[in-house]
């Protein structure tokens, strides 16, 4: 069985998120530390312009965005399972809300002129403008909240997350599930990340006691291992062959028609390639590099903008 390969940097969010769920089921991983801004050459050389964080490899199969790498966890590991039987759609749901709606609330509060200033201000200042810059372009005219209204909803969201913690260690019974990863990567930003703004979380003990059993769960069996390896790796690799799932056409693209796919917000860059899957829940694109070779990239469908390259 192919290793599981995490592209993630140490203070991401969302790589903490994934973390987290290899350590809950208890995986042994590589890791590659990859830039937090651009460029990343390395990072592109596999996934064709996807340049958000993290991604996970496996072979010559590359999974962007992780909802869809929780899935590919969770075929992997089917227990403990992320998606509870009872629950399943409702934390679903309460995952994606976390993963949008909580998570700006959480940065627009954690990085805001006060937190930025704390975060950054014992570096050179380079280091805070680039950083500012990378996030600035990501966002593409996406409306921000701004920093007052950020830490209103945040508290408010907050409260909320006390309340389905009130009598259970979790937040749908006793154990964890995706909604808790979900939920807890944008707090955990606040508490570990950026100390200095996470005052924010005192008025919830709840909160912070569910976050120190979230954190409990540790990262599972992670070795150090090298973007040239993983580059290498692929390289040496054939993609996996596709599952026999029904191709559902919603945009008149034919399978083998040239495609880009593009997140519809923050971090926009196109991965173009051959669309080979459109299946219920994802995308896949066949695209070749001159270092890694020939791959399949791997995007769900929510969230994303499938195009048909027109001559």
């Amino acid at each position: 069985m192919s290793d599981l390969i995490l592209h993630h940097y140490p203070m991401s969010p969302f790589s903490e998120k994934v973390r987290l769920i290899l350590g809950h089921k208890q995986l042994a991983w590589k890791s590659v530390l990859i830039p937090s801004v651009m460029p990343k050459p390395d990072v592109v050389a596999l996934t064709g312009g996807y340049r958000r964080t993290p991604f996970l490899q496996i072979g010559a199969d590359i999974y962007c965005d992780t909802a869809l790498i929780c899935d590919v966890l969770e075929h992997r590991q089917p227990a403990p399972t992320l998606y509870p039987e009872h629950h399943k759609g409702m934390a679903r749901v309460l995952a994606q809300w976390a993963d949008s709606t909580l998570f700006w609330a959480a940065m627009g509060h954690t990085l805001s002129p006060k937190g930025a200033a704390a975060m950054f201000g014992s570096q050179p200042p380079e280091v805070g403008q680039a950083f500012a810059a990378d996030r600035s372009a990501m966002r593409n005219g996406m409306t921000s909240l701004r920093a007052g209204d950020a830490a209103s909803a945040y508290r408010s969201y907050l409260r909320r997350i006390a309340h389905m913690l009130h009598e259970q260690p979790f937040l749908f019974g006793d154990a964890p599930c995706i909604a808790d990863f979900a939920a807890y990567h944008p707090l955990w930003f606040t508490r570990v990340v950026n100390p200095a703004m996470a005052g924010i979380l005192d008025t919830t003990p709840g909160v912070l006691a569910w976050m120190d059993r979230m954190a409990a769960l540790g990262h599972g069996q992670p070795a150090k291992f090298t973007a040239t390896e993983a580059i290498a790796v692929a390289a040496a690799a054939d993609p996996a062959p596709l599952a026999d799932e029904a191709f559902q056409d919603d945009h008149g693209v034919a399978l083998g028609s040239r495609v880009t796919v593009a997140a519809e917000s923050f971090g926009t860059e196109t991965t173009e390639g051959t669309l080979r899957a459109a299946t219920r829940t994802h995308y896949t694109l066949e695209r070749h590099d001159d270092r890694a070779g020939r791959l399949h990239v791997h995007f769900p469908r929510i969230g994303y903008v499938l195009k048909e390259v027109r001559a």
